[in-house]
């Protein structure tokens, strides 16, 4: 019954023309966008519609909300009768935080963590964490990922009985109590 549902849902989204992200994802594919396995793409992602086969996007890709990712740059259309474009490539393993903006002719290496609301211009050299505007390293990835080895404790761990769809009111309260009684506010879900 349920994927009867999701059927008839997404048959009514289409009709209305309102696009899913898988709609959308699967439409870009058509027209040459290459993504890896374990591609996970978040809401009002943009991927440049009308480029998007020069963008290449490897495994374990995360895209968090509101990325953009462009491959052209309309800005010498006016003065040179043409716009400038230039691939894309995100290699495996890679994390883009909320908001963020890719620059046309950026490759991000391999186990890259973008921070949220940055804006990477040049190329980001494998096993790094960039953050700003313009987007620059600011440790690698092993030290960041050894940091927050070190500040999970038992008590800042929750499991899946805290997911958005499992989640009590109980479960919210217990949750923040934790959060704000750690020394750094954090925690980890899975």
């Amino acid at each position: 019954m349920k994927k009867i549902k999701l059927y008839i849902k997404k048959q009514i989204k289409s009709f209305l023309g309102i696009e899913t992200t898988r709609m959308y994802v699967s439409k870009l594919i058509k027209r040459g966008l290459i993504i890896g396995n374990n591609f996970n793409i978040q809401k009002g992602v943009i991927l440049d519609d009308t480029h998007c086969w020069l963008i290449t996007i490897g495994n374990n890709v995360t895209l968090a909300p509101n990325v953009h990712i462009l491959c052209h740059d309309a800005s010498t259309k006016y003065h040179l009768n043409y716009t400038k474009i230039s691939p894309v490539e995100i290699k495996d393993n890679v994390f883009i935080g909320a908001s963020s903006i890719i620059m046309p002719g950026v490759t991000i290496g391999e186990n890259v963590i973008v921070a949220a609301n940055s804006v990477v211009t040049k190329n980001i050299s494998s096993n790094k964490v960039v953050a700003g505007i313009p987007a620059k390293p600011i440790c690698n990835t092993d030290e960041y990922i050894e940091k927050c080895k070190n500040e999970m404790e038992d008590n800042n761990k929750f499991d899946e009985r805290y997911l958005l769809k499992n989640i009590t009111s109980d479960k919210k309260t217990h949750m923040k109590s934790i959060l704000y009684s750690s020394k750094n506010k954090n925690g980890y879900i899975v």
